[in-house]
């Protein structure tokens, strides 16, 4: 649930970012961080492996005037790798919504579908309904070869309702 501080007229959301591993979460961030005017935007942090992975999370504080109201967003991303099913289900903790980013490669499939499920199964077992959290779903590396087509992207994930 946004948190609302009315005596400093202040909005505060969580956004996570959610997907598999090497989808390009971290990449989103990093391409709204660079594109962000400097007032707007804190610093990004980005807890990394060896391999310039992401291990724990990476944040991004933005903050914007909205009317009357100062906008503040706090972005995060998780862990991909499958080992980290426990540290997705903490930072996925107090999300007002998500965005799944899923890999438009065919030999991806696969893996955006156990991740899917697995951020179903940690919102739930975060006590979030998870039909009623806003989502919106982003396919990445649409640049790429053997990508899927977008009508049969929207065929395979019509069931999801995002």
């Amino acid at each position: 649930m946004p948190q609302l501080n009315l005596e400093q007229r202040e909005i505060t959301l969580k956004l996570v970012y959610y997907g598999p591993a090497l989808s390009g979460k971290t990449t989103n961030l990093q391409q709204i961080h660079a594109q962000l005017p400097e007032q707007s935007r804190g610093t990004m942090v980005s807890l990394d492996t060896q391999n310039d992975r992401t291990l724990y999370f990476d944040f991004l504080p933005v903050e914007f005037s909205g009317g009357d109201f100062r906008i503040k967003l706090k972005l995060f991303t998780v862990p991909g790798q499958v080992v980290h099913r426990a540290t997705r289900k903490v930072v996925l903790a107090g999300a007002d919504a998500v965005a799944f980013i899923a890999d438009s490669q065919r030999n991806a499939a696969a893996g955006n579908a156990f991740s899917y499920r697995d951020l179903e199964a940690n919102l739930r077992a975060n006590g979030v309904d998870f039909d009623r959290m806003p989502k919106v779903l982003q396919f990445n590396k649409r640049d790429l070869e053997d990508i899927k087509p977008l009508a049969e992207i929207r065929d395979g994930w019509a069931q999801t309702g995002i």
